[in-house]
């Protein structure tokens, strides 16, 4: 499974790079690629965890952005294909990952994979971002379109069915408004996201039409792997459906919970996902529970280090294990036993005496998850240990800021010094390690009130 933009982290490739010089090997080629392109090597992204944040980059250098999901995704595709021999039966995109699942079938080769992505980003060139957006609802496809329908918001339409209970609309910006704020007032989960223009939408026909003209001067091969189009909704079967791909692809919706289950129901039992993060894998879990989904970018897991996990117990078809990814959260600490308790993650759960309850980190993520999902209109499952906040969930910085007091003050904890960002946080795995790291206040503290963060 290739995902989307959402999927970027910074840094994501540096400890795989320190493992397997495969990595290195593949960005230095991704880097000439995107040379020849005239964008900027995607290696100062991938390899430094001080690179810029998914939100500084989608305001500020989308197609960096791009080029650099393009290299994280295609790296570590060819590291479980080649490195690792894992042999998959059929490949995903979503959304943008579609055309990264393109060149992982062999379709484009690396340098015309790459061309391809920048041909994306200059079809924009002539269009005003901000005419149109996006918005995640957090029901089901069929729900939202009722609910459009009865609104009777002909121009806002489907965009995206991630799972049984989120999808995403898009459409002019005035008429997108207008959805979230009838959404909320149902009392429906209602986001809008940071993107500037209304993806897998017909407003932009015109740059779809450019995207298709400059796309079709790029050369194309035989695909190697059987590939799975969530827009289409079909099996890719030569040239002919690699046009209509990338004709369709900034135009029509993502039907990501059909394909998922149409591959399950055609015997496809292991979901493997090749990017950072773990969001489709959470989106397949959803769909198809009980699946067993690889996320290899998710999370370094007991301190093992990249080739340790590969060879070690579990790997899958005798080849490959999930990789553990990046340590991104800051303040990491090593986990506690999970004391017993009843496990219901409301008011006070898992606060301890003195406040150490922080320490049980298992239980700190599940009451944080609680208080989230509750002051957010999220299903709970929405919000895993790893789902960045902001890119992730669309949660804005300051509303991130607000929810993090209400949980230090649950655990009676001093927040940070002014200053500091909470936005380096953007997990609840990130949050819980955090406030383990708080100093307690002390009884003529608490209830005084907090201070001012930064967002």
């Amino acid at each position: 499974m290739f995902p989307g933009q959402g999927a970027y982290l910074p840094g994501a490739l540096a400890p795989l790079a320190e493992d397997e010089p495969l990595v290195r090997e593949t960005l230095r080629v991704l880097d000439r690629a995107a040379g020849r392109v005239g964008r900027s090597a995607p290696s100062r992204l991938l390899l430094d965890e001080d690179a810029p944040s998914l939100a500084e980059l989608v305001v500020r250098s989308p197609a960096d952005l791009h080029v650099a999901l393009f290299a994280a995704e295609m790296t570590l595709f060819r590291l479980l294909t080649e490195r690792h021999g894992l042999r998959p039966t059929v490949l995903i995109g979503h959304s943008f990952g579609e055309l990264v699942a393109l060149t992982a079938a062999g379709v484009y080769g690396l340098d015309d994979g790459m061309a391809l992505v920048a041909a994306r980003d200059d079809a924009f060139a002539e269009c005003p971002p901000g005419e149109g957006g996006m918005v995640a609802l957090a029901v089901s496809a069929s729900r939202a379109a009722g609910l459009l329908t009865g609104l009777g918001e002909w121009e806002v339409t489907l965009a995206a069915d991630n799972g049984p209970r989120q999808c995403v609309v898009s459409g002019p910006a005035t008429a997108l408004e207008r959805v979230r704020a009838a959404a909320e007032t149902l009392g429906i989960g209602a986001t809008r996201l940071r993107v500037p223009y209304a993806f897998h939408h017909r407003m932009l026909a015109g740059v779809a039409d450019d995207f298709a003209r400059r796309a079709a001067g790029l050369r194309t091969g035989q695909a190697r792997h059987v590939l799975h189009s969530a827009i289409l909704g079909r099996r890719l079967d030569g040239p002919d459906g690699v046009a209509d791909l990338v004709a369709a692809h900034l135009v029509r919706p993502t039907r990501f919970t059909e394909a998922v289950r149409r591959l399950h129901a055609d015997g496809v039992d292991l979901f493997v996902e090749c990017g950072p993060r773990g969001v489709l894998s959470d989106l397949v879990e959803a769909t198809v529970p009980g699946v067993r989904v690889v996320a290899p970018l998710r999370r370094r897991v007991g301190g093992r280090s990249v080739a340790d996990a590969l060879a070690g117990p579990g790997a899958l078809s005798g080849a490959v294990v999930s990789l553990p990814p990046p340590e991104r959260d800051p303040a990491p600490l090593p986990r506690a036993s999970r004391v017993d308790g009843d496990g219901d993650g409301g008011p006070g759960a898992g606060v301890g005496a003195g406040g150490d309850g922080v320490r049980d980190r298992e239980a700190v993520i599940e009451t944080l998850r609680s208080l989230y999902a509750t002051a957010l209109g999220y299903p709970p499952e929405v919000l895993t240990e790893d789902a960045d906040l902001e890119a992730d969930l669309g949660v804005d910085s300051i509303k991130q800021t607000e929810l993090f007091a209400q949980a230090a003050a649950r655990y009676g904890r001093t927040l940070p010094a002014e200053g500091s960002r909470l936005t380096s946080y953007t997990t609840l795995d990130a949050l819980a390690g955090l406030l383990a790291t708080l100093p307690a206040q002390d009884a003529g503290a608490r209830g005084a009130g907090t201070r001012e963060v930064s967002a």
